[in-house]
């Protein structure tokens, strides 16, 4: 029974990186099914949004992700790259909201595609959270 303690941390890496896929699955699912289940495909823009947000920090932000998040003053690239992935998430949110507005979907569509965001974007922070430990490989 001593043993169980060494298993059980080896076990975590794989069961936290399984359930993060888990989590991320479930917010694409959502994405798919607020598109599917009202059979309009425009809630689908939020995908480029989804594809976008990291593009500022693989491109401009050469700091790692405890630098990326500080508030401390020093590179522009990496302040512009904080502003475009900000840009990037407020239009994760902004894009159901206008279409919703313009009428082209329906509000339950927006609510989906909400959920799927906040989905998604749970799965981003506990992504970063468990990367961020020391025991974990």
């Amino acid at each position: 029974m001593a043993d169980w303690g060494a298993y059980g941390n080896g076990c975590l890496g794989p069961c936290r990186l399984a359930g993060l896929a888990l989590l991320f699955s479930v917010g694409i699912l959502l994405q798919i099914l607020g598109c599917a289940l009202y059979n309009n495909w425009w809630p689908m823009l939020t995908v480029l949004m989804y594809i976008l947000v990291p593009m500022p920090c693989l491109f401009f932000g050469n700091t790692s992700s405890s630098d990326f998040i500080s508030v401390d003053g020093g590179d522009d690239w990496a302040d512009a790259a904080k502003f475009l992935t900000g840009f990037s998430a407020v239009g994760s949110i902004a894009i159901p909201a206008i279409l919703r507005h313009a009428q082209l979907i329906e509000s339950g569509a927006m609510w989906i595609e909400f959920a799927s965001f906040i989905v998604v974007l749970a799965t981003v922070m506990l992504f970063q959270h468990v990367s961020q430990e020391e025991e974990y490989y």
